[in-house]
């Protein structure tokens, strides 16, 4: 009888052992190595600030490195894409925004991901309050003076936005079509530059988060003029909303989740659904969000693909208002 070497009996049945673990047991010794989360923009900006706060507070509840990986470039879409085609094994998450889960499906023609078959949701973080702001030194304070002089000076303000294709882009060009005012677009690869040129002078307006802005709005070096969102700011009490100041269904807000690559083990979207629950709970997530005019919302996985599915509904319709396609 042929010689069975004792060892490759073992390995192999080690390996049998290992095939047939349930998912729950495989994901029950995640994460073993750092986790990263992916943010498609550039760092300093809204979105890699509220990916910063979270990764500190995942980094202790998950006993593991979480880094924030910026992967700024086309819109937002560049750094969705890495995290689609990415390993569906827990450790690349995606920060996702409105910009990169409702409102790219709905310009862009050759988007190289699909955000409903390619991303499953993890949880919806919250809303954040999106304020239309000037460059202090312009001749006005108000919205209702800021379209007086638009509709005076056609073609002569500039507003920025976060780069083609992002909330901010195509809430300047839905506001565009819905006031009849003529504003010439600058993107920009992110907040960041955007806001520094912005106080700067370099360019006029822009529609950006009270994350990005407050800090230049409380030191008076932009003046807030209204905000997008259906009812007035929690962050910004005293600012009228763009629909109630004469533009009358002008609304939109703009929002961040945790996304992962389809496929990723349930189990481990219910412990970072978890975990993250519970870091939205905490006081100090609490009173910072606060200060940065984040609304927290939090909820479990099925409810933030609702959200989703029905977002990108809604921006599809503002999509054709506007007028937005991109390549």
């Amino acid at each position: 009888m042929k010689h069975i070497n004792r060892r490759s009996v073992v390995a192999t049945l080690a390996t049998l052992a290992l095939g047939a673990a349930s998912p729950l047991a495989l994901a029950q010794a995640w994460p073993t190595k750092p986790v990263r989360i992916v943010v498609p923009f550039t760092a300093g900006g809204s979105t890699d600030i509220v990916a910063r706060i979270l990764a500190a507070k995942l980094t202790t509840s998950l006993g593991q490195p979480v880094v924030v990986d910026n992967r700024a470039g086309a819109g937002g879409t560049l750094g969705s894409d890495v995290v689609a085609k990415s390993p569906a094994d827990g450790y690349t998450l995606l920060m996702g925004t409105s910009s990169t889960m409702a409102i790219a499906p709905n310009i862009y023609s050759k988007l190289p991901y699909n955000t409903l078959k390619d991303l499953v949701p993890v949880s919806l973080l919250g809303t954040a309050d999106v304020v239309l702001v000037a460059n202090a030194g312009l001749p006005f304070k108000t919205f209702g003076e800021f379209m007086t002089y638009a509709k005076a000076n056609p073609g002569k303000l500039t507003y920025a936005s976060g780069g083609n294709g992002s909330i901010s882009h195509l809430l300047g060009e839905y506001f565009k079509s819905m006031a009849s005012v003529n504003l010439l677009h600058v993107p920009y690869k992110g907040d960041a530059q955007m806001v520094t040129d912005l106080v700067g002078g370099q360019v006029d307006m822009a529609f950006g988060t009270a994350v990005a802005f407050l800090p230049q709005i409380k030191a008076g070096k932009v003046v807030p003029l209204a905000v997008t969102n259906p009812k007035r700011s929690t962050s910004l009490t005293t600012l009228p909303t763009i629909s109630e100041s004469g533009v009358t269904g002008y609304q939109a807000l703009q929002w961040f989740g945790i996304a992962v690559p389809t496929g990723t083990p349930k189990a481990v979207i219910d412990r970072l659904n978890t975990d993250i629950s519970t870091i939205l709970a905490m006081p100090d997530v609490r009173t910072r969000f606060t200060e940065l005019g984040f609304d927290i919302v939090g909820g479990k996985p099925e409810e933030f693909g609702a959200y989703l599915r029905a977002e990108n509904e809604t921006w599809k319709k503002i999509a054709n208002i506007a007028g937005a396609k991109l390549d």
